[in-house]
């Protein structure tokens, strides 16, 4: 079983910058939002001739390409996989389906909260060695009782019934304050979470690898 990380936040609160210092030579970035990445150099790190970066927006086509890395002994190298982001992929579907001239759109809505959570399940039945971190946005949302808590954007009720945190081993939330980016692990009113014991504080620097190396160590 692969670990899943989840890495949520706002555009612009660093989760891609946060994956600058990955290596690499064994690192997969899967590029959702087709962007490109947000640091200076990157475009001679990854890209389609190095094997090492892929930019789609269709969720069939990031679920092949991992079953490509788990299987193929040319992807065995790799040790980290990014999908950056999910709601790249999400938005990208229900824009398809907006679109459909023709063909059953409830079916289609059915399909949009399936992938997702397929997606996710995929992740966590890869090979034990790898760890897939899965960027997201997040949304501060109040219940019906007023309740005001953090968590990950998801596209469609069905998929906010599911709750995706439950299925990551831990979900980081990026933020920007006082003019720092930095990770947040625990906070009231939020889901990000880590395994008790993983960290000595509740926040941390900007920096995939800090919490990579605080769960191997784990």
């Amino acid at each position: 079983m692969a670990t899943v990380i989840g890495i949520m936040g706002d555009s612009g609160s660093g989760k891609t910058t946060s994956m600058r210092n990955l290596d690499p030579a064994t690192t997969f970035y899967i590029d959702c939002d087709k962007k490109g990445l947000s640091w200076k150099g990157w475009k001679k790190q990854y890209s389609v001739d190095k094997k090492n970066y892929w930019a789609t927006d269709s969720p069939s086509t990031v679920m092949n390409l991992l079953r490509k890395i788990n299987e193929q002994e040319q992807f065995q190298h790799i040790k980290y996989v990014v999908i950056d982001t999910l709601n790249g992929l999400m938005v990208a579907e229900e824009m398809r389906i907006l679109a459909m001239q023709s063909g059953d759109k409830r079916s289609a809505w059915s399909d949009l909260a399936q992938n997702g959570w397929a997606l996710i399940n995929l992740c966590l039945e890869l090979r034990d060695d790898l760890t897939v971190i899965v960027l997201c946005h997040s949304e501060t949302i109040s219940d019906d009782n007023g309740l005001v808590r953090t968590r990950i954007k998801t596209n469609g009720r069905k998929l906010e019934k599911l709750v995706l945190e439950s299925k990551m081993t831990t979900v980081v939330w990026a933020v920007r304050q006082d003019g720092k980016y930095k990770f947040i692990l625990s906070a009231d009113g939020c889901t990000c979470k880590a395994p008790i014991g993983a960290f000595d504080t509740d926040e941390c620097d900007n920096d995939i690898m800090i919490v990579i190396k605080a769960l191997e160590e784990f």
